[in-house]
């Protein structure tokens, strides 16, 4: 018999994975191109040429035992390094190797920080609408997740007076997610700095430490020269996790990093425990390979005007078929205000080949996601089908 933990999320799963495998299936019975599968940010955009050349050129000329052995759980130092530069050039930080430890993906970072983290029994807040497998990370370490109240007349904009009234003398940390998996919203300096504020005050009132989590995989995924806060910067008790799952297109490759500022409280603790957790938790150290790999590509970035060309065809068509749609600053999803329960549309929606995944999957009934990192000509021959799902709900054409 499994752990009575893992049965419980052997049998919620995962909506989105779910849907995934259910357009594989679809995808096998009505052919691929007659399925528009809207479920998993899964990035369709090459990887910049220079990786490929840089992965060539490291298994051609690098000896198999340097390129392929273990090194320092904490990351080769010199690429620790390298990151740090490139994140001080950007924002004006003033990091070194001994604030960065490398990460399978930004999914091992946060799992290494709540592991070094978190008590049994310790509260951990996310603001709703939040990636779900959030609850899945924090209940591995006997922690327990609490959503935030969605701030939906707010734009989905963090909303500090919410956060102050759910903090606890059990909150160890909050996770923000900038930009937001599911809506796309771009949090702003505003509320970076309300929400800054709240935990400052609460620090204060109960004497110890509330760690700000960021996550951080879309970062560089903004549009219309939007910028996302640094967060470090508003709040000394930050704790960043990135991926270049995205920024890069490599989300199979698993490779990423945590930052782990000086100023934070505890911080050559907190840091001598990663290392430690990292290694623990069966990760060992990051994948050698693509930490050299990522190294040399620290300055490139991945095109996203396809992804923007995307946002902005899928935006008008659905709005002119009469659905109501956040639209998005960053990331790749599309927020969409369903006509009645998310559940139920989702399932209506495969009786015309579209697979979307239920607000309710991330604590915000209501809506449906749609990952829009697909072919443009998905996008195209998508929207007859969205036209007529609305038709079915009366929504009118604009």
């Amino acid at each position: 018999m499994i752990s009575a933990k893992m049965m419980r999320m052997t049998e919620s799963g995962s909506a989105i994975r779910a849907m995934f495998e259910e357009g594989a299936r679809m995808a096998a019975k009505y052919g691929r191109e007659n399925v528009y599968d809207f479920s998993l940010g899964n990035p369709n955009i090459p990887a910049p040429g220079k990786v490929r050349e840089a992965i060539i050129r490291l298994a051609r000329d690098t000896d198999p035992m340097e390129l392929h052995g273990y090194m320092s759980n904490a990351g080769y130092p010199e690429v620790r390094a390298k990151v740090a530069a490139s994140l001080n050039r950007r924002f004006g930080t003033a990091f070194d190797e001994n604030n960065i430890i490398m990460t399978v993906g930004a999914a091992g970072g946060l799992n290494v920080i709540l592991k070094t983290l978190l008590d049994p029994g310790d509260e951990v807040l996310v603001f709703a609408p939040y990636f779900l497998e959030y609850g899945n990370y924090v209940s591995n370490f006997d922690g327990v997740l609490r959503a935030v109240p969605a701030n939906i007349e707010g734009g989905f904009q963090p909303d500090a007076g919410a956060l102050r009234d759910a903090i606890t003398p059990k909150t160890k940390a909050l996770i923000l997610n900038n930009p937001n998996n599911p809506t796309g919203v771009i949090y702003t300096e505003d509320a970076i700095r309300a929400v800054a504020a709240v935990l400052e005050e609460k620090q204060a009132e109960y004497g110890r430490p509330i760690y700000l989590i960021s996550d951080e995989p879309y970062r560089e995924l903004a549009y219309d020269g939007k910028e996302v806060p640094w967060l470090t910067k508003y709040y000394r008790n930050t704790l960043a996790g990135y991926s270049w799952s995205k920024s890069l297109s490599l989300p199979g490759e698993r490779i990423g990093y945590i930052v782990i500022p000086s100023e934070c409280d505890d911080a050559g603790l907190i840091f001598d425990a990663a290392v430690i957790a990292n290694r623990i938790l069966g990760f060992v150290n990051a994948p050698s390979l693509q930490q050299r790999v990522v190294a040399e590509c620290l300055d490139e970035k991945t095109d996203i005007e396809a992804y923007d060309k995307n946002r902005r065809a899928l935006y008008k068509g659905l709005t002119e078929a009469g659905f109501s749609c956040v639209y998005p600053d960053g990331a790749f999803y599309m927020w969409v205000k369903t006509p009645g329960d998310d559940e139920e549309f989702s399932d209506r929606a495969k009786m015309h080949n579209i697979l979307v995944v239920p607000g309710t999957s991330f604590a915000c009934p209501g809506y449906v996601r749609i990952a829009y990192c697909v072919a443009y000509d998905m996008i195209i021959k998508s929207l007859p089908a969205f036209e007529k799902l609305a038709g079915e709900y009366g929504l009118s054409k604009k």
